[in-house]
C-alpha cells in the first residue's frame, strides 16, 4: 500500500474551537432544554445542586455509564484494546438529540433526523475491530505492536459519532455524507472535539473520494444489494472494506472484502440492518 502520496486539500476541515469551552457550552444548551421540566416541577425553592444531580442522572457527564456499555462490549467479544480506548474516550450522548440522552449509552440505534439513525454501539466496536484484524494490520502487530489503520474513508458519516470514533484508531478519516442536513449536523457535533485527522465531504458515498485513495480501509454505514465498484477501486492492495450488503432476498449481513495480491476475497459474516445506500445528494 503506497504511503508516500500527500493528503488532498479537503475544504471541509474541522474548526479551531477550543474543545473545553465548545464542550461546555453544549453541556450547558442540553442541560437547560432538560431542565425546564424539572424546574417547573420542582419550584423555585430547589437548589442548584438538587438540579444538577438530576442532569448527571439522565447521562449528560456519563462515565460511569459509558464504562458500563464498554463492559457490556466486551462482554460480546469486544476485545481490542484500541477499540475499547476509543469506545471509552467518545461520548456518544453529544451526537443526539437532548431528548435521548438517556438512551445513549443503551445497545441500540437511535434516530438523528432525516430519516437515518446511529448506530449501535455493538455494531459499530464489531465493524471497527474487523478493519483492525486485517491481515496487514495483525503482520504490522505481530512486528511493530499496536498501529493504527492507514487513511480511511467512511460512507455515510450520519451525526458524526463513528467519524470520531474511527479518528481514535486511523491516522486519517474521510467521511462522505449525501444529506446536506445530516453533514452540517455533523460538523457541529465533531467541531467541540478538534480532532485535525477527521475531515467531512458533502457528496454521493457511492462514488467514493478518488482524490484521497488508496485507502487503507472502507467503511460504509448503509447497505446496498452490491458493492459499488468505485469502493474496490480505490481499496489499497492489503486494504479491507466492511459494509453491510444484501447476502440473502432482502437480508443484510456484513461483509468483508479483503483486497489481496491475487484478488478480492470476500466474507459474509453475521446478520445486520442499516438504513439502505443510496446515490446522489439529498
Amino acid at each position: 500500500m503506497s504511503t508516500a502520496r500527500p493528503r488532498p486539500s479537503f475544504p471541509a476541515k474541522l474548526g479551531k474551537t477550543t474543545a473545553k469551552a465548545s464542550s461546555a457550552a453544549a453541556h450547558l444548551s442540553s442541560a437547560k432544554q432538560l431542565l425546564k421540566p424539572a424546574a417547573h416541577r420542582l419550584g423555585k425553592t430547589d437548589t442548584p445542586v438538587q438540579l444538577q444531580v438530576q442532569v448527571e442522572g439522565l447521562g449528560l457527564d456519563s462515565q460511569a455509564v459509558r464504562h458500563k456499555m464498554v463492559l457490556k462490549l466486551k462482554e460480546q467479544g469486544i476485545t481490542d484494546p484500541r477499540v475499547i480506548l476509543a469506545m471509552s474516550r467518545i461520548e456518544r450522548h453529544r451526537f443526539l438529540d437532548s431528548a435521548l440522552v438517556n438512551q445513549a449509552y443503551e445497545d441500540t440505534s437511535l434516530p438523528i433526523g432525516f430519516g437515518q439513525t446511529i448506530s449501535k454501539p455493538g455494531v459499530v466496536s464489531r465493524m471497527m475491530e474487523l478493519l483492525l484484524q486485517a491481515p496487514s494490520m495483525i503482520k504490522k502487530s505481530s512486528t511493530q505492536g499496536q498501529t493504527k489503520l492507514g487513511r480511511i474513508l467512511e460512507i455515510g458519516t450520519g451525526c458524526g459519532y463513528q467519524a470520531a470514533l474511527l479518528g481514535q484508531i486511523a491516522s486519517e478519516v474521510y467521511s462522505m455524507e449525501r444529506v446536506r442536513g445530516l453533514h452540517d449536523k455533523a460538523r457541529e457535533n465533531l467541531r467541540p472535539l478538534s480532532l485535525p485527522n477527521v475531515h467531512l465531504l458533502l457528496g454521493d458515498g457511492m462514488v467514493g473520494y478518488p482524490k484521497g485513495a488508496p485507502y487503507a480501509a472502507i467503511i460504509s454505514a448503509a447497505g446496498g444489494d452490491a458493492l459499488p465498484q468505485a469502493w474496490l477501486d480505490q481499496l489499497a492492495l492489503h486494504g479491507r472494506l466492511v459494509a453491510p450488503m444484501v447476502a440473502h432476498g432482502t437480508q443484510q449481513a456484513l461483509l468483508v472484502v479483503d483486497h489481496m495480491p491475487q484478488g478480492f476475497v470476500h466474507t459474509v459474516l453475521e446478520a445486520v440492518h442499516f438504513v439502505p445506500l443510496k446515490s446522489g445528494l439529498a
